[in-house]
């Protein structure tokens, strides 16, 4: 007789391959967590001076976005000149009649524009000269440090005041403003990747890629860079901060774009208007307090990232980390249902060790 009844004991495949199964399931949870804490490193932690710097950052960049899209033509002349903030100008109007509020809503992308280009080029000079020649060593690395060091040595605002005196007005725009810039503030942050590279290319794990016959490119690509992001966002920040106050100040003396408008423009018009003379601080006030804002939000998050870099601010955060723990371990415990908990847990542990 034929026996048509199922297996319904799983044979011994069947336990291996469930076995395999959750050991696979295992692995690649653990791989998973893993992963996940090793990201969660790389992060700052969210604290209201990090929330705060976020949000300025958040509301001067909206504005500097939006914000041209709602104003009328800063550049439109009207009768109405040195007129105080009222309904019809929300900011009063400067000298020839133009509306503050457009001025400052184009100036503020403007200055979002430079800040973002000097930002990028600097880092992007700072990474190759630094990881690159820090990786490579021998003649490479002695020469990458040698260019890096005499530009350390230059002071960087004479020279940006130099070679924007020396660029034609006509050919000075936003981005020949951006380059020089770029090319005075990437020399201090390529010695500090040039260090941390050093230390980081004698670890296990990048010997062990070079032993497996990786790329140079892979390896710097796949195993020190991504341990380098703080130090390369913190720098990116940094170079944000200093380009616009770089171009506010070149803009202030005259040197700066002269076919864009930025904040800096803003208050050179202002100070050749006469405005702090006759008493017209919507005109000079607005740019100034963008300018402020900025920077303080952009130095808080700077420092809310130098968390992740610094060992000893690392150390009180994961200090801080470990009370926040602690809290929500007992409002759990004192929540419903938490003393009953607790109770059956002591007991439990009491019988485990009778």
């Amino acid at each position: 007789m034929t026996n048509i009844q199922e297996d319904t004991e799983p044979t011994v495949g069947a336990l291996a391959g469930e076995t395999d199964g959750a050991s696979t399931h295992s692995i690649a949870t653990a791989r998973s967590a893993r992963r996940t804490g090793g990201l969660r490193r790389f992060l700052p932690t969210m604290t209201p001076w990090l929330v705060t710097g976020i949000v300025l950052i958040l509301g001067v960049t909206a504005f500097g976005l939006l914000g041209p899209f709602l104003v009328g033509d800063p550049n439109a002349i009207r009768d109405s000149g040195m007129q105080a903030p009222s309904g019809e100008n929300l900011l009063g109007t400067t000298q020839t009649g133009q509306d503050v509020l457009a001025q400052l809503a184009f100036a503020t992308r403007g200055s979002l524009q430079i800040g973002l280009i000097v930002g990028v080029l600097a880092t992007v000079l700072s990474a190759f000269f630094g990881i690159l020649g820090a990786y490579l060593g021998g003649v490479m690395d002695e020469a990458f440090s040698l260019f890096s060091n005499v530009f350390l040595v230059i002071p960087g605002l004479p020279l940006v005041i130099v070679i924007s005196g020396l660029v034609p007005q006509e050919a000075r725009g936003l981005w020949t403003i951006a380059i020089v810039l770029a090319i005075t503030s990437w020399a201090g942050s390529a010695r500090v990747l040039r260090a941390q590279t050093m230390s980081i290319r004698n670890r296990d794990y990048v010997s062990a890629a070079r032993v497996a016959g990786e790329r140079p490119w892979r390896v710097i690509a796949v195993e020190i860079l991504p341990n380098l992001l703080p130090v390369l966002a913190s720098q990116f920040v940094f170079a944000v901060i200093a380009a616009i106050l770089g171009e506010a100040g070149l803009s202030f003396l005259g040197l700066g774009a002269s076919n864009s408008s930025t904040l800096g423009t803003m208050l050179f018009y202002a100070q050749n208007g006469f405005a702090l003379a006759q008493g017209a601080w919507w005109w000079f006030v607005p740019p100034g307090l963008l300018i402020a804002l900025l920077g303080m939000g952009l130095s808080l998050v700077n420092f809310s990232i130098d968390e992740v870099i610094n060992p000893r601010l690392a150390n009180v955060r994961a200090q801080r980390r470990r009370e926040r723990q602690a809290r929500r371990t007992a409002r759990r415990s004192s929540g419903p249902g938490g003393a009953a908990h607790s109770t059956q847990t002591a007991t439990d542990r009491k019988g485990v060790t009778r």
